[in-house]
């Protein structure tokens, strides 16, 4: 579309400028699940940038969402230091993740938090996020769920912003969108369904990709989960069957050791190692696709 732009830390860019996309990580990230796994470095993050950078690495969006540490202040500079454009995210996480005390303060307004972070700006920063991230449970939608989902779409509504799902363990994405495209009516291609590689299930993948949505694969390299080993072939079922359209790559780095820059796979892993084999399994033309052209649709929004 004509006036649909990418709302980056620094202002709004047109779709063609994101180069390759990093589709879902993260540079902060705060969570009482994760003690002592904080990424809440900066010159870190700076250093993680740049090794992206280093391999090809246009864009990072970041889902993390409000209340766990997203430090929006710090994106716009690491941003222009490392050349690396940067998309932030508001929305809210699984309960687990908040003191209860936060999410009582939150229960009358969440939706105007949203839209005010999408278009005035986090937290009193003027840094504007460019979508939202809410979450799911393992095969279920729980109160939680639905409430922060009703303000995501309710937020969406008033904004036109993207709407990124995680999906605990890749389940529970047709519910997810029972949910948001049918209830709530939030149009499919605004809806990006993360994890999905975590639950190899090739039907209901092929399902969520016919609504129109988009399928994130991301955090790959993690041997609990059915990543890297599976994933070729998962991508190359559904670019077979006509969805090579609807698919996204993230590294969804969470913890300090997770960093290439701390001694992990981090943000450069996708095109330094994902990247070859997804080649090999689908074509040059198809990967280029995903980290290129899918991206800059998936987060172009003519913003209301």
């Amino acid at each position: 579309m004509v006036n649909e732009v990418v709302r980056t830390v620094q202002g709004d860019i047109r779709p063609r400028e994101l180069g390759v996309v990093d589709a879902h990580d993260h540079l902060f990230f705060r969570s009482p699940l994760l003690p002592g796994q904080e990424l809440d470095d900066v010159g870190l993050a700076q250093r993680e940038l740049e090794a992206f950078a280093a391999v090809g690495g246009g864009t990072v969006v970041q889902w993390t969402p409000y209340g766990l540490g997203r430090r929006a202040e710090e994106l716009p500079a690491l941003a222009a230091a490392t050349g690396v454009r940067i998309v932030a995210a508001t929305g809210m996480h699984q309960a687990a993740h908040y003191a209860p005390q936060l999410l009582a303060d939150r229960a009358e307004d969440l939706a105007e938090v949203f839209v005010r972070d999408l278009t005035e700006g986090i937290a009193g920063s003027g840094v504007r996020a460019g979508l939202i991230k809410v979450a799911g449970g393992f095969h279920a939608l729980d109160a939680h769920a639905r409430w922060t989902m009703r303000a995501a779409a309710e937020a969406h509504h008033a904004t036109g912003a993207p709407i990124a799902v995680h999906h605990e363990l890749g389940t529970g994405a047709l519910d997810v969108l029972d949910l948001l495209c049918g209830e709530l009516e939030v149009p499919a291609r605004r809806v990006i369904l993360g994890h999905l590689n975590r639950s190899p299930d090739f039907v209901t993948q092929r399902e969520a990709a016919r609504s129109g949505a988009y399928l994130a694969f991301d955090g790959p390299s993690r041997a609990n989960h059915a990543t890297d080993w599976r994933m070729p072939d998962a991508m190359a079922a559904l670019a077979g069957a006509g969805f090579t359209d609807r698919l996204l790559l993230g590294g969804d780095t969470t913890t300090a050791g997770a960093r290439s820059v701390s001694g992990g796979p981090g943000m450069p892993y996708l095109l330094r190692r994902v990247r070859p084999r997804l080649e090999e399994a689908l074509g040059k033309e198809a990967v280029t696709r995903v980290f290129v052209d899918n991206p800059a649709e998936a987060f172009a929004v003519e913003w209301a």
